[in-house]
């Protein structure tokens, strides 16, 4: 193809690009919700990321004229996202979560959940921060949560399991990332077998819990994730059920049990109304998170 019939002829700039990037997203029909909103910052993602810029990219710069083969190379992949309708974090191979940036590929779910804020915020008014001194994440996924709770508790031992073994390898990779190997354990298992006999003061999860008709109703970017961290049978409670039985034995006196349901709030309420749940409230977005301790769970 000769430069005349190229589709991006003309464009030169980070911003020429970026504003093509979103156009072309938005005629598309893409979907977002992996990190960002819009098709505006879709395309920034991807463009920073072919030529090796950091979210924090001076806006001076936006101006900045691309050569040939970076003009050639950002097309493509927008190009891709486009044709194969994948999430930007599958493409950059790269998520933030809680301020960090985490390892993702097609084996775990791209971080995104509220936790994240629950995580900077150190659990507060939840927990004592001095109180904590084990942490247990289940359905680890990418490690994300678990890397952020080590870090919002630096006394605190981590435990994070996963069925997977290929989401346990990433996660490893992301634990190392971080400098976190000597607190954080990576456990392959079911959700307690791994821990058996072990109680902890905080016990996270994000786990499975779309139900049969939430997913045939799922955009094509969350059909690239794995099926088995989305998917919980057919109402979605299959795993939150199994979460709920076991707390209880692994959860210390003044033990906390922080899990992530989204839009199965309801029927989870409906299914244990006699528990007295706490929907917690996000100031950056999201919802569907309840909080129980130890004494509620009896």
């Amino acid at each position: 193809m000769s430069s005349s019939n190229k589709p991006y002829q003309g464009l030169k700039t980070i911003v020429d690009f970026v504003r093509w990037g979103a156009s072309r997203f938005a005629a598309a029909g893409l979907h977002y919700g992996h990190g960002t909103d819009n098709p505006v910052d879709e395309a920034l993602v991807l463009v920073r990321h072919v030529l090796h810029l950091g979210h924090d990219l001076p806006r001076e710069l936006y101006g900045a004229r691309l050569a040939k083969a970076e003009r050639a190379a950002v097309a493509a992949l927008l190009q891709r996202r486009i044709d194969e309708r994948l999430p930007a974090p599958y493409l950059t191979g790269e998520a933030w979560f809680a301020g960090l940036p985490f390892h993702v590929d097609a084996s775990v779910l791209i971080p995104r959940s509220p936790f994240a804020e629950l995580a900077q915020q150190a659990f507060q008014p939840w927990v004592r921060e001095d109180g904590v001194s084990r942490v247990l994440d289940l359905c680890t996924g990418s490690g994300c949560i678990a890397a952020a709770c080590a870090l919002a508790f630096p006394e605190a031992e981590v435990d994070a399991v996963e069925l997977s073994p290929a989401a346990a390898v990433l996660a490893r990779r992301n634990v190392a990332r971080h400098g976190l190997e000597e607190r954080v354990r990576v456990l392959e298992g079911d959700l307690w077998a791994p821990v058996a006999g072990r109680r902890y003061e905080l016990i996270v999860s994000n786990p499975p819990y779309v139900g049969d008709a939430e997913m045939a109703a799922l955009p094509p970017e969350y059909r690239h994730e794995p099926d088995m961290a989305l998917r919980a049978a057919e109402d979605g409670l299959a795993i939150v059920r199994r979460i709920l039985a076991g707390a209880s034995e692994h959860l210390t006196e003044e033990g906390v049990l922080v899990v992530e349901v989204g839009n199965s709030a309801a029927a989870v309420m409906e299914a244990w109304p006699d528990l007295p749940f706490t929907w917690l409230e996000f100031e950056r977005g999201g919802s569907g998170v309840f909080l129980l301790t130890a004494e509620e769970l009896g």
